[in-house]
């Protein structure tokens, strides 16, 4: 089992000097595909794994805006980084968001103190479904308590997570939609990995499958029992496509800084190319559309969350998805555009300087991760219910 104890925790440092250290370290984790110790290290004794932790608990209280701005620059040095602390802030806003009283004044504290990390066991067997569970929750001799065993394919760093958020059927016979969402801290049950990880790109995540058994408090249930559906429409589903089209962004423009460099050292004759310039020119349009359309669905979720609105709403539904989607696809369309334009000793070399080939392989998963062909025809689906077509 992995040795999940903090490696000596660097001093806190600023922005800057952050990503500096974890972009130091992003080609050694991604050929290695291991995770990223020493940046996480350095996020926790920052106090950015509390960023969307409120003040009242020690946390930065930052906002979605503030997480997506965040999440794009740590992208730009290491995306594993970025896609591991994001999907960590997409389970705070959970906690944030619908655990109770109780739960929040013991966990919240110790997220912003950099003491949990807390990773996501949310796949079902069938795939990146959030509602596909197989497994139940059951009585424990203990009435306080809830057995539990689960058993996930992907596990973004679960073996060295210190909790975890955990979707499981409500009871043997509950519907297909009975899910609830349970907090498990690691120290409550026993992981036992089931496969490997050693993929194409996002190496470092260290998404392998695993298997946990042991027993919860029946007041770690986050949300309603059976009620998980809730807590995904209102949370779990946004943040994800926000943090996950963010790091995607990041990644790129930070690739596209340093070619458009590159490209602007060469002699006057290239840079003055119609045909570089096209290139370049495509290029950008797709970065700058996917910023605003993430931008723009970024700032329409925070409105309807400071006014108190129901985000379970088709049109909102539509928009959440076609970030994905639109995000997943334009950002690996730039990058493969960036790589035949760098030619082969740059854009397709392991070993150049500028890390073209590790953002396309990182960014080939964008639309694997909940695939795209499952969003395609949920989008659909949602169309034809909203018949008023209410654009962003």
């Amino acid at each position: 089992m992995t040795d999940v104890s903090t490696p000596s925790a660097p001093p806190a440092v600023g922005l800057a000097s952050l990503i500096d250290l974890i972009g130091s370290h992003a080609r050694d984790v991604d050929r290695q595909a291991r995770f990223p110790v020493e940046s996480m290290a350095a996020l926790r004794a920052g106090g950015y794994m509390g960023y969307l932790v409120p003040s009242e608990y020690g946390g930065q209280g930052g906002s979605l805006t503030g997480m997506v701005s965040l999440a794009k620059e740590l992208a730009g040095a290491c995306m594993s980084t970025a896609l591991i602390w994001a999907m960590h802030c997409q389970q705070v806003d959970c906690l944030v968001r619908h655990a109770d009283a109780r739960l929040k004044a013991e966990v919240l504290p110790r997220i912003a103190a950099g003491e949990i990390y807390l990773a996501s066991v949310t796949t079902g067997s069938s795939g990146g479904h959030l509602m596909s569970v197989d497994e139940n929750l059951t009585d424990a001799p203990d009435e306080n308590l809830l057995c539990l065993g689960r058993t996930a394919p992907v596990v973004t760093g679960g073996e060295y997570a210190d909790a975890f958020l955990v979707t499981m059927r409500e009871s043997d016979d509950a519907s297909d939609h009975g899910v609830s969402l349970v907090y498990v801290p690691r120290s409550d049950v026993t992981i036992r990995p089931i496969s490997t990880w050693n993929p194409m790109g996002m190496r470092a995540t260290a998404s392998g499958g695993l298997r946990l058994d042991g027993t919860v408090r029946r007041d770690r249930l986050v949300g309603q029992p059976g009620q998980f559906r809730d807590v995904s429409q209102d949370s779990m589903v946004p943040l994800a496509h926000l943090a996950w089209s963010a790091c995607w962004l990041g990644a790129a423009q930070s690739a596209f800084s340093g070619l458009l460099r590159q490209i602007g050292s060469t002699v006057a004759a290239d840079r003055g190319s119609p045909l570089v310039q096209e290139r370049i020119a495509r290029i950008r349009v797709d970065l700058e559309l996917v910023n605003a359309y993430l931008r723009r669905t970024c700032e329409e979720i925070e409105l309807l969350r400071e006014q108190g609105h129901n985000v379970n709403r088709p049109d909102l539904h539509i928009h959440v998805n076609t970030l994905k989607l639109a995000a997943s696809e334009l950002t690996f369309q730039a990058v493969d555009r960036m790589v035949q334009l760098a030619g082969l000793s740059v854009g397709y070399n392991a070993d150049a300087h500028l890390p073209l080939e590790r953002v396309f392989r990182d960014l080939r998963s964008a639309a694997l991760n909940y695939s795209n062909d499952r969003l395609w025809t949920a989008t659909g689906a949602l169309s034809l219910i909203d018949r008023s077509v209410h654009l962003l």
